[in-house]
């Protein structure tokens, strides 16, 4: 791929986050095929699209919906296999628009090695229409982590410093792992290298919650300013200045937002000003939380 450009905006670590709050009208997702959401991404064309994958040995399916959760369409990923789809995530570079979707679920840390689909970001459907249609990967990823097998449900992309990110969820803590990018087409399998350990941990007042402290998805701001990173409990925002690096970012103690009171929450999205954070949850026609400034 072709060197990438990124404006990266200076602000202030405190900049996003302090007056997200969660909105109380209820959405659910109207999509009978979309029963184990895992992972979510706000599209890069309009924000009120969003893009959602099911978990494992489902279909290798991307399924679109709009903000109000009405289903618009679905999208085949042609060659590739959904053994543990675990996250998406929506960035651009190049004047391009991509999704790169995170096969990197490992419940019982046993999986020689995961994988990384990159797809272009189809054109979105006409008001009226919905999406049918079928695409190849541009780049299918090959990688393993430096010190073994690791579950991870939680991916994203930085185009300014290059990396995707990804969070281990099973470990104790969590710890933040990264691959290069750009990435061509011949690379061999890539190495994850571990970055730092990190802390999603629920406040002591909250009630008991079942692997509230486990990282179940993550998205980016596009100018790498801010980390959203949710758990069973709820979630957590790590801001980050221009000159700071994410092994800065994810050593600090993190936002909390108010708990999303999900079920099973794994999905997470983030429009591109930061302004807007949405949640789901697995479960048939799931409720689609909004955090919202």
């Amino acid at each position: 791929m072709k060197a990438m450009a990124c404006l990266c905006l200076c602000l202030s670590p405190a900049a996003y986050g302090q007056d997200l709050q969660k909105t109380e009208q209820k959405v659910t997702i109207q999509s009978p095929s979309l029963k184990e959401a895992s992972g979510l991404a706000v599209s890069s064309r309009n924000p009120d699209f969003l893009w959602l994958i099911n978990d494992s040995d489902a279909p290798p399916l991307v399924h679109l919906c709009d903000v109000k959760g009405n289903e618009r369409g679905v999208v085949s990923v042609k060659g590739a296999k959904n053994v543990d789809w675990e996250d998406i995530a929506s960035f651009s570079m190049n004047g391009e628009n991509f999704l790169l979707i995170a096969d990197t679920g490992d419940n019982v840390s046993k999986r020689d090695g995961c994988t990384l689909y990159l797809i272009e970001e189809p054109t979105l459907p006409a008001p009226g229409s919905n999406l049918t249609m079928e695409t190849t990967p541009r780049l299918t990823i090959s990688f393993t982590y430096e010190d073994g097998p690791r579950d991870c449900e939680s991916v994203a992309v930085d185009v300014c410093s290059q990396e995707i990110l990804l969070l281990s969820k099973r470990t104790t803590p969590p710890a933040l792992y990264q691959l290069p990018l750009p990435l061509r087409g011949n690379d061999p399998t890539l190495v994850a290298r571990k970055i730092c350990p990190m802390e999603v941990n629920a406040p002591p007042s909250a009630s008991p919650v079942s692997f509230g402290n486990q990282p179940t998805g993550m998205a980016l701001t596009p100018e790498g300013t801010m980390a959203a990173v949710v758990t069973y409990y709820g979630v957590f925002l790590f801001p980050k200045a221009k000159q700071e690096s994410w092994k800065d970012a994810f050593s600090r103690k993190p936002q909390i937002l108010a708990p999303h009171q999900l079920p099973q929450a794994e999905a997470i999205g983030l429009a591109k000003d930061g302004k807007t954070i949405f949640v789901t949850s697995e479960g048939n026609n799931p409720e689609l939380v909004t955090y919202q400034r």
